[in-house]
Protein backbone atom coordinates (compact mmCIF):
# COMPACT_ATOMS: atom_id res chain seq x y z
CA UNK A 1 0.00 0.00 0.00
CA UNK A 2 2.45 2.51 1.05
CA UNK A 3 4.75 1.25 -2.13
CA UNK A 4 2.46 2.04 -4.35
CA UNK A 5 1.69 5.96 -2.66
CA UNK A 6 5.25 6.45 -2.21
CA UNK A 7 5.07 9.46 -4.42
CA UNK A 8 1.86 10.67 -2.67
CA UNK A 9 3.03 10.38 0.74
CA UNK A 10 6.26 11.84 0.53
CA UNK A 11 3.84 14.98 -1.42
CA UNK A 12 1.99 15.11 1.85
CA UNK A 13 5.07 14.85 4.23
CA UNK A 14 6.90 17.61 1.90
CA UNK A 15 3.55 19.85 2.36
CA UNK A 16 3.72 19.61 6.21
CA UNK A 17 7.40 20.63 6.45
CA UNK A 18 6.92 23.28 4.23
CA UNK A 19 4.48 24.78 5.98
CA UNK A 20 7.01 24.56 9.23
CA UNK A 21 9.89 25.96 7.13
CA UNK A 22 7.82 28.88 5.87
CA UNK A 23 6.91 30.04 9.06
CA UNK A 24 10.19 29.69 10.79
CA UNK A 25 11.98 31.44 7.83
CA UNK A 26 9.51 34.26 7.97
CA UNK A 27 10.27 34.78 11.52
CA UNK A 28 14.16 34.40 11.25
CA UNK A 29 14.01 37.25 8.02
CA UNK A 30 11.97 39.87 10.08
CA UNK A 31 15.29 39.68 12.33
CA UNK A 32 18.05 39.46 10.14
CA UNK A 33 16.35 40.34 6.50
CA UNK A 34 15.78 37.50 4.02
CA UNK A 35 18.80 37.59 2.68
CA UNK A 36 21.02 36.09 5.25
CA UNK A 37 18.68 33.92 5.59
CA UNK A 38 18.53 32.61 2.47
CA UNK A 39 22.22 31.56 2.92
CA UNK A 40 22.86 30.87 5.98
CA UNK A 41 20.02 28.21 5.76
CA UNK A 42 21.72 26.08 2.83
CA UNK A 43 24.93 25.29 4.47
CA UNK A 44 22.94 24.50 7.55
CA UNK A 45 20.88 21.97 5.97
CA UNK A 46 23.66 20.73 4.19
CA UNK A 47 25.26 19.63 7.38
CA UNK A 48 22.18 18.18 8.18
CA UNK A 49 22.39 16.41 4.62
CA UNK A 50 25.41 15.08 4.86
CA UNK A 51 25.18 13.60 8.52
CA UNK A 52 22.45 12.02 7.00
CA UNK A 53 24.18 10.37 3.83
CA UNK A 54 26.98 9.14 6.15
CA UNK A 55 24.53 6.80 8.06
CA UNK A 56 22.42 5.80 5.41
CA UNK A 57 24.63 5.69 1.93
CA UNK A 58 28.63 5.85 4.03
CA UNK A 59 29.30 8.99 1.84
CA UNK A 60 28.89 12.32 3.10
CA UNK A 61 29.44 13.99 -0.28
CA UNK A 62 27.42 12.93 -3.61
CA UNK A 63 30.89 11.73 -5.64
CA UNK A 64 29.05 8.94 -7.01
CA UNK A 65 26.85 11.11 -8.76
CA UNK A 66 26.52 10.71 -12.49
CA UNK A 67 27.70 13.56 -14.26
CA UNK A 68 23.95 14.25 -15.93
CA UNK A 69 22.65 14.08 -12.31
CA UNK A 70 25.27 16.90 -11.37
CA UNK A 71 25.03 19.13 -13.88
CA UNK A 72 20.98 19.52 -14.31
CA UNK A 73 20.61 19.23 -10.61
CA UNK A 74 22.99 21.74 -9.78
CA UNK A 75 20.94 23.96 -12.96
CA UNK A 76 18.03 22.94 -10.71
CA UNK A 77 19.89 23.99 -7.30
CA UNK A 78 20.02 27.64 -8.93
CA UNK A 79 17.04 28.10 -10.35
CA UNK A 80 15.21 26.95 -7.61
CA UNK A 81 17.08 27.97 -4.20
CA UNK A 82 19.06 31.09 -5.63
CA UNK A 83 16.43 32.58 -8.12
CA UNK A 84 13.25 31.07 -6.91
CA UNK A 85 13.80 31.07 -3.16
CA UNK A 86 15.36 34.36 -3.21
CA UNK A 87 11.90 36.01 -4.43
CA UNK A 88 10.34 33.75 -2.11
CA UNK A 89 11.86 34.84 1.24
CA UNK A 90 11.30 38.43 0.35
CA UNK A 91 7.70 37.32 -0.13
CA UNK A 92 7.60 36.32 3.25
CA UNK A 93 8.79 39.42 4.69
CA UNK A 94 6.42 41.59 2.96
CA UNK A 95 3.20 39.78 2.69
CA UNK A 96 3.94 37.33 5.24
CA UNK A 97 4.34 33.37 4.71
CA UNK A 98 0.40 32.73 4.55
CA UNK A 99 -0.44 34.87 1.87
CA UNK A 100 3.26 33.78 -0.04
CA UNK A 101 2.41 30.43 -0.13
CA UNK A 102 -1.56 31.13 -0.79
CA UNK A 103 0.10 32.41 -4.55
CA UNK A 104 2.82 29.56 -4.50
CA UNK A 105 -0.40 27.29 -5.38
CA UNK A 106 0.70 28.53 -8.91
CA UNK A 107 3.45 26.54 -8.59
CA UNK A 108 1.50 23.34 -10.32
CA UNK A 109 0.11 25.89 -12.79
CA UNK A 110 3.70 26.85 -14.31
CA UNK A 111 5.02 23.02 -13.50
CA UNK A 112 2.60 22.14 -16.26
CA UNK A 113 3.73 24.91 -18.60
CA UNK A 114 7.42 24.26 -18.15
CA UNK A 115 6.89 20.50 -18.88
CA UNK A 116 5.24 21.34 -21.73
CA UNK A 117 8.12 23.22 -22.73
CA UNK A 118 10.71 20.67 -21.74
CA UNK A 119 9.01 17.45 -22.21
CA UNK A 120 6.45 18.08 -24.69
CA UNK A 121 3.48 17.45 -22.27
CA UNK A 122 0.61 18.70 -23.71
CA UNK A 123 -1.89 20.33 -22.09
CA UNK A 124 -5.76 19.35 -21.57
CA UNK A 125 -8.82 21.15 -21.64
CA UNK A 126 -9.36 20.25 -17.48
CA UNK A 127 -6.06 21.81 -16.96
CA UNK A 128 -7.35 25.68 -18.04
CA UNK A 129 -10.30 25.25 -15.91
CA UNK A 130 -8.04 24.08 -13.28
CA UNK A 131 -6.04 27.16 -13.52
CA UNK A 132 -8.76 29.58 -13.43
CA UNK A 133 -10.44 27.70 -10.56
CA UNK A 134 -7.21 28.24 -8.91
CA UNK A 135 -6.64 32.01 -9.91
CA UNK A 136 -10.40 32.38 -8.45
CA UNK A 137 -9.20 31.19 -4.84
CA UNK A 138 -6.22 32.94 -5.07
CA UNK A 139 -7.92 36.02 -5.77
CA UNK A 140 -10.49 35.84 -3.08
CA UNK A 141 -7.25 36.32 -0.66
CA UNK A 142 -5.12 38.90 -2.20
CA UNK A 143 -8.70 40.85 -2.76
CA UNK A 144 -9.17 40.99 0.82
CA UNK A 145 -5.52 41.58 1.97
CA UNK A 146 -5.57 44.72 4.36
CA UNK A 147 -2.47 44.45 6.53
CA UNK A 148 0.05 47.00 5.31
CA UNK A 149 4.01 47.16 6.96
CA UNK A 150 4.55 50.35 8.46
CA UNK A 151 5.69 53.12 6.90
CA UNK A 152 5.25 51.23 3.47
CA UNK A 153 2.21 52.77 1.50
CA UNK A 154 -0.92 50.66 1.48
CA UNK A 155 -0.94 50.40 -2.38
CA UNK A 156 2.82 49.34 -2.59
CA UNK A 157 2.44 46.11 -0.36
CA UNK A 158 -0.04 43.73 -2.17
CA UNK A 159 2.00 44.88 -5.66
CA UNK A 160 5.26 43.93 -4.68
CA UNK A 161 4.72 41.45 -2.62
CA UNK A 162 2.28 39.44 -5.26
CA UNK A 163 5.44 39.56 -7.83
CA UNK A 164 7.51 38.16 -5.22
CA UNK A 165 5.69 35.37 -4.43
CA UNK A 166 4.83 34.63 -8.07
CA UNK A 167 8.82 34.97 -8.65
CA UNK A 168 9.56 32.22 -6.24
CA UNK A 169 6.75 30.29 -8.10
CA UNK A 170 8.47 30.00 -11.46
CA UNK A 171 11.70 29.53 -9.53
CA UNK A 172 10.08 26.40 -7.65
CA UNK A 173 8.43 24.87 -10.93
CA UNK A 174 11.56 25.08 -13.04
CA UNK A 175 13.82 23.76 -10.36
CA UNK A 176 11.10 20.87 -9.53
CA UNK A 177 11.14 20.11 -13.24
CA UNK A 178 14.56 20.28 -13.75
CA UNK A 179 15.60 18.16 -10.99
CA UNK A 180 12.85 15.16 -12.08
CA UNK A 181 15.00 15.48 -15.73
CA UNK A 182 18.37 15.19 -13.54
CA UNK A 183 17.80 12.86 -10.68
CA UNK A 184 16.28 9.52 -12.19
CA UNK A 185 16.99 6.79 -9.73
CA UNK A 186 19.81 8.51 -8.10
CA UNK A 187 19.35 8.99 -4.14
CA UNK A 188 17.20 12.07 -3.48
CA UNK A 189 18.89 13.36 -0.22
CA UNK A 190 22.13 12.71 -2.21
CA UNK A 191 20.18 14.78 -5.09
CA UNK A 192 19.26 17.28 -2.07
CA UNK A 193 23.02 17.84 -1.83
CA UNK A 194 23.90 18.69 -4.98
CA UNK A 195 21.26 21.46 -5.88
CA UNK A 196 22.82 22.87 -2.12
CA UNK A 197 25.99 23.11 -3.21
CA UNK A 198 24.86 24.82 -6.18
CA UNK A 199 22.87 27.23 -4.05
CA UNK A 200 25.43 27.79 -1.43
CA UNK A 201 28.18 28.99 -4.84
CA UNK A 202 25.06 31.16 -6.37
CA UNK A 203 24.37 33.37 -3.31
CA UNK A 204 28.16 33.47 -2.26
CA UNK A 205 28.64 34.94 -5.54
CA UNK A 206 25.52 37.31 -5.23
CA UNK A 207 26.41 38.72 -1.96
CA UNK A 208 30.30 39.47 -3.05
CA UNK A 209 29.15 41.05 -5.67
CA UNK A 210 26.32 43.59 -3.85
CA UNK A 211 28.73 43.42 -0.49
CA UNK A 212 25.68 41.57 1.36
CA UNK A 213 28.55 39.65 3.76
CA UNK A 214 28.39 42.03 6.67
CA UNK A 215 24.42 41.09 6.85
CA UNK A 216 25.32 37.22 6.97
CA UNK A 217 27.82 37.70 10.25
CA UNK A 218 25.01 39.91 11.90
CA UNK A 219 22.71 37.79 11.57
CA UNK A 220 24.81 34.84 13.56
CA UNK A 221 24.64 36.91 16.27
CA UNK A 222 20.93 37.15 16.61
CA UNK A 223 20.10 34.03 18.29
CA UNK A 224 16.20 33.73 17.86
CA UNK A 225 17.11 34.33 14.03
CA UNK A 226 19.81 31.40 14.23
CA UNK A 227 17.23 29.07 16.16
CA UNK A 228 14.88 30.07 13.67
CA UNK A 229 16.95 29.34 10.87
CA UNK A 230 17.77 26.13 11.78
CA UNK A 231 14.82 24.97 12.66
CA UNK A 232 13.44 25.98 8.81
CA UNK A 233 16.88 24.64 7.58
CA UNK A 234 15.71 21.15 9.22
CA UNK A 235 12.52 21.16 7.82
CA UNK A 236 13.31 23.37 4.34
CA UNK A 237 16.23 22.55 2.31
CA UNK A 238 16.87 19.31 4.32
CA UNK A 239 13.57 17.18 4.32
CA UNK A 240 11.11 19.19 2.42
CA UNK A 241 13.27 19.46 -0.98
CA UNK A 242 14.71 15.75 -0.39
CA UNK A 243 11.16 14.34 -0.03
CA UNK A 244 9.94 16.38 -2.55
CA UNK A 245 12.30 14.72 -4.73
CA UNK A 246 11.09 11.35 -3.52
CA UNK A 247 7.67 12.02 -4.39
CA UNK A 248 8.43 13.11 -8.21
CA UNK A 249 10.61 10.06 -8.84
CA UNK A 250 7.06 7.86 -8.02
CA UNK A 251 4.54 9.97 -8.94
CA UNK A 252 3.56 12.86 -11.77
CA UNK A 253 5.33 16.32 -11.33
CA UNK A 254 2.03 17.90 -11.54
CA UNK A 255 0.12 14.90 -9.00
CA UNK A 256 3.50 15.53 -6.85
CA UNK A 257 3.12 19.25 -6.61
CA UNK A 258 -0.81 19.27 -6.62
CA UNK A 259 -0.78 17.63 -3.05
CA UNK A 260 2.19 19.84 -2.11
CA UNK A 261 -0.09 22.48 -2.52
CA UNK A 262 -2.21 22.03 0.68
CA UNK A 263 0.45 24.37 2.67
CA UNK A 264 -1.61 26.99 2.36
CA UNK A 265 -4.49 24.67 4.13
CA UNK A 266 -1.69 24.06 6.46
CA UNK A 267 -0.51 27.28 7.34
CA UNK A 268 -4.26 28.71 8.15
CA UNK A 269 -4.20 27.59 11.98
CA UNK A 270 -0.87 28.40 12.97
CA UNK A 271 -0.44 31.49 11.66
CA UNK A 272 -3.47 32.22 13.73
CA UNK A 273 -2.19 30.95 17.19
CA UNK A 274 1.41 32.06 16.64
CA UNK A 275 1.11 35.21 14.63
CA UNK A 276 -2.48 36.27 15.75
CA UNK A 277 -2.79 37.01 12.17
CA UNK A 278 -6.98 37.19 11.36
CA UNK A 279 -8.63 35.20 9.07
CA UNK A 280 -12.52 35.84 8.01
CA UNK A 281 -14.51 33.17 5.70
CA UNK A 282 -13.67 34.94 2.26
CA UNK A 283 -9.65 33.70 2.76
CA UNK A 284 -10.93 30.04 4.07
CA UNK A 285 -13.06 29.73 1.33
CA UNK A 286 -10.31 30.91 -1.04
CA UNK A 287 -7.71 28.98 0.20
CA UNK A 288 -9.70 25.70 -0.02
CA UNK A 289 -11.24 26.68 -3.91
CA UNK A 290 -7.19 27.26 -4.88
CA UNK A 291 -6.39 23.62 -3.93
CA UNK A 292 -9.70 22.66 -5.42
CA UNK A 293 -8.42 24.22 -8.55
CA UNK A 294 -5.11 22.46 -8.25
CA UNK A 295 -5.91 19.07 -7.62
CA UNK A 296 -8.74 19.65 -10.68
CA UNK A 297 -5.43 19.87 -13.05
CA UNK A 298 -4.76 16.28 -12.53
CA UNK A 299 -7.79 14.57 -11.25
CA UNK A 300 -10.30 15.66 -13.57
CA UNK A 301 -8.59 14.76 -17.12
CA UNK A 302 -10.49 13.78 -20.10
Amino acid sequence: MIGSHLGELAALVTAGCWTVSAMSFENAGKKVGSLAVNLIRLPVAFAFLSLYCVLTRGLPLPVDAPAHGWIWLSISGFVGFVAGDLFLFRAFVVVGSRVSMLIMTLVPLFTTLFSRIITGETLEPPTFIGMAVTLAGIGLVLLNAREHPKGAHPSSRPVSGVLFAVGGALGQALGLVLSKYGIESYDPFAATQIRGLAGIAGFCLLFLAIGAWPKVFRAFRNRGAMLGITLGSFFGPFLGVSFSLLSVQHTKAGVATTIMGIVPILIVPPSVLIFKERVNLREVAGAFVAVGGVALLFLLKT
